[in-house]
């Protein structure tokens, strides 16, 4: 299974998804990583304020945070190569880049069954 590291900027909380005005992608990218985080797909999330050295640690990201600064947040890592910065990955990049099937986020709502109609007993047709 592939490892996929995603190094947020820095924001008030892990997911980023609070205070007044939220972020739709930052929603996006939090509700698609809890769905495969459900289905046994873990990926690794790292907040620059609650985890800053992660971001020391890992060489490549205090590499690119030296020479391009906090823009290039969010970078996305998958087994120890960079594959996208500035910008969270797409529902469909995150699928090809973990080599899950297209169909793998979709969400099956099942239907309840039909429910019988018993007759009224009024006998004309109306059940």
């Amino acid at each position: 299974m592939k490892k996929m590291i995603i190094f947020d900027p820095a924001m008030c909380c892990s997911t980023g998804v609070c205070g007044p005005s939220v972020d739709k992608d930052l929603l996006r990218i939090s509700t698609v990583l809890n769905n495969l985080k459900s289905k046994g797909i873990e990926v690794e999330r790292h907040n620059l304020t609650n985890n800053p050295q992660i971001f020391v640690d890992t060489k490549v990201v205090n590499s690119m945070l030296l020479k391009e600064g906090i823009d290039v947040l969010p970078i996305t890592i998958v087994d120890g190569e960079v594959v996208k910065t500035k910008s969270y990955p797409t529902n469909e990049e995150l699928l090809k880049l973990l080599d899950l099937p297209e169909d793998f986020l979709k969400v099956t709502i099942k239907k309840p069954a039909a429910a019988k109609v018993k007759s009224c007993g009024c006998g004309d047709g109306c059940c």
